[in-house]
């Protein structure tokens, strides 16, 4: 048997490269985020209000939640999830960034 016909498991790989126009915007939102998280601890939320202000790529990663993506998906219920923010060069001319390339991985999930 295959694992697509006896595992209920499934990977999602995503990329997604965003241009931020306001990395006034994205910090407050950050720190909006994080005053409102009620359970974090004093220490980390000066931890986490000091990198957000400091980077902006930080500042998303707290305001862009996987949890989000799937949250409302029915009949699913997510197991584990990771995710990293880095700035980078971008150029969409670029034959690295072709979005169509096949990056070696498993085969697309056909259903």
């Amino acid at each position: 048997m295959t694992t697509a016909e006896t595992s209920g498991f499934v990977r999602i790989r995503l990329e997604v490269v965003l241009q931020v126009d306001d990395e006034g915007a994205v910090t407050e939102a950050a720190l909006r985020r994080i005053a409102e998280d009620e359970g974090m601890p004093e220490a980390e939320r000066a931890h986490a209000e000091s990198a957000v202000t400091e980077d902006t790529a930080e500042a998303l990663a707290y305001l862009v939640d996987p949890f989000d993506l799937v949250g409302e998906v029915p009949g699913v219920e997510l197991q584990q999830a990771s995710w990293s923010s880095e700035r980078i060069d971008y150029d969409p001319d670029s034959p690295e960034w072709d979005l169509g390339e096949d990056d070696g991985g498993d085969e697309p999930y056909d259903d």
